[in-house]
């Protein structure tokens, strides 16, 4: 059966026995107001959310390979700021993970794995002369500690984000699910005094 058979044969089974029903939730807003940046890493589906006491419905949780920010004006800061002005989030959570895809990743590599997948090399070509710069596009990092600094750096000293806003830093494992903290950002705000 072709995954999308079988998704769909599964969904029907799940709407027909009422099995959304122990998702329902009234947390509107959500009880928690945090959003919440993390990996894709399917290691994290459910553990993020059970180590951080988040039940369905609590949090605005923002997915992508490495919980990387890379741009202040790109798709996930403007989902960050929407959380934060349209959603009732009143925090930032930004969690990494130990043992990450994105570690030491090679974008040379990944090219070459692109053009191995059927992507022909004049459009490499064409974008590299394009303005765009590929490498940094998809380079990943040599430490999570660092990455998740970087990213919440960049939350925080957004120009849009609201001064009383707590961005914090964390890293879990992906295995236990226990947290690590990287930056705390009540301290951070108490510093800004």
């Amino acid at each position: 059966m072709r995954k999308m058979d079988e998704i769909l044969a599964f969904n029907k089974q799940f709407v027909e026995g009422k099995e959304y029903e122990q998702y329902l939730t009234t947390n509107r807003p959500p009880e928690k107001r945090v959003v919440i940046v993390t990996c894709m890493d399917a290691r994290l589906t459910e553990l993020l959310p059970k180590a951080m006491n988040m039940k369905n419905g609590d949090a605005k949780i923002i997915k992508n390979a490495g919980a990387i920010i890379t741009s202040p004006f790109g798709n996930i800061m403007r989902s960050v700021l929407v959380a934060l002005y349209e959603l009732h989030a009143n925090e930032v959570f930004l969690v990494g993970h130990h043992d990450c895809g994105m570690t030491g990743i090679d974008p040379d590599e990944v090219v070459k794995h692109m053009q191995a997948r059927g992507i022909p090399e004049h459009v490499i070509h064409t974008l590299r002369h394009s303005g765009i710069n590929l490498y940094r596009w998809l380079t990943g990092f040599d430490s999570v500690r660092e990455s998740v600094e970087n990213s919440v750096d960049i939350v925080r000293n957004h120009p849009l984000l609201p001064p009383d806003t707590p961005v914090h830093g964390l890293i879990i494992h992906p295995d236990t699910g226990e947290l690590e903290v990287v930056t705390d950002g009540y301290q951070a705000l108490e510093a800004r005094g």
